[in-house]
């Protein structure tokens, strides 16, 4: 499935991608409470929170209404008028992982790191699909990172790389929004990484089973339509598996939390200094991932 969060009258809306357009949840929930035998969940935090069965029971309920039913095209939306939010389910931690791809690491001129690099992003840094992206007064250096994200489905904690993927939910792409200068100031990495909206994740998360192996996907990022990625997860150092098992070692993982797997080759800081032109007010940026969609934000001057 393709699930999706959107704004509607200032609430927040679950909806599920179809052939016929965007099922709207809770109109239909509410419209054919009937249908609801089953305690079908209306948000994505629900779905999460059910697990398996929560799943299972939004599948049927969405399968059990097709388009030409009648009164169903009331519950479907034109994916092209909503407004998008982060699809995502308020997610306790966001885990970034740095330098995980070979190209990437050889073109910054850092060696390939022996275990996963992790930092952080936090919750005033997430951003919709269509969302506009402030960038901050602060830096002249805001640079793209397309990136595959993994939400997590169920409590994981020292869980091997075999058993890993056990606990996926979906994926989804994102943008790792980097803003260059304040990133290597010190040694660590969060100045520059947490910025407000610098973590756009959408435009859908993708049901794991509708993926495959997430570690053999076409992955790209454009600029005003001008390729700068053009990639796949397979140069991954660290692949989903092992990224899951080592971050579990730390740390429990919990159901809704968010890794951004990390970004491959063509970023602006892997261009000569006289090369590099760094995003500015009213660029368009698009991560495209095989099988999740295109995820596009507009770059804004920050408002005084």
């Amino acid at each position: 499935m393709k699930l999706m969060n959107f704004w509607e009258s200032g609430n927040l809306r679950l909806g599920v991608k179809k052939e016929e357009g965007i099922l709207d949840v809770a109109a239909a929930l509410n419209a054919l409470p009937q249908r609801a035998a089953g305690a079908v969940p209306a948000t994505l935090r629900e779905v999460l929170d059910g697990g398996e069965a929560a799943l299972a029971s939004l599948r049927k309920f969405a399968d059990s209404l097709p388009y030409h039913d009648e009164g169903a095209k009331a519950f479907y939306r034109d994916e092209t008028l909503l407004e998008f939010a982060p699809c995502t389910a308020d997610p306790g931690k966001i885990i970034c992982i740095g330098l995980n791809y070979r190209r990437h690491a050889e073109e910054t001129g850092m060696p390939l790191p022996e275990y996963p690099i992790l930092f952080s992003k936090f919750s005033n840094s997430l951003s919709g699909h269509g969302m506009e992206v402030p960038l901050p007064y602060s830096t002249q250096k805001v640079d793209y990172e397309a990136e595959l994200g993994i939400m997590i489905g169920r409590t994981a904690k020292n869980v091997s790389e075999e058993e890993a993927l056990d606990a996926v939910f979906g994926y989804f792409a994102a943008n790792d929004l980097s803003a260059r200068d304040l990133q290597t100031r010190t040694s660590q990495w969060l100045a520059g990484k947490s910025c407000d909206r610098f973590a756009p994740v959408g435009p859908y998360v993708v049901t794991e089973d509708e993926v495959g192996d997430p570690g053999l996907l076409r992955i790209s990022c454009s600029v005003n339509g001008e390729i700068r990625q053009d990639s796949n997860t397979s140069d991954m150092i660290f692949g989903c598996r092992q990224i899951i098992s080592y971050i579990s070692s730390c740390m429990t993982l919990s159901p809704g939390d968010i890794i951004l797997t990390g970004t491959p080759e063509g970023v602006m800081m892997g261009y000569p200094p006289e090369k590099q032109v760094y995003l500015q007010p009213g660029d368009v940026v698009t991560v495209e991932i095989e099988k999740l969609g295109r995820l596009t934000n507009r770059m804004v001057a920050e408002e005084a």
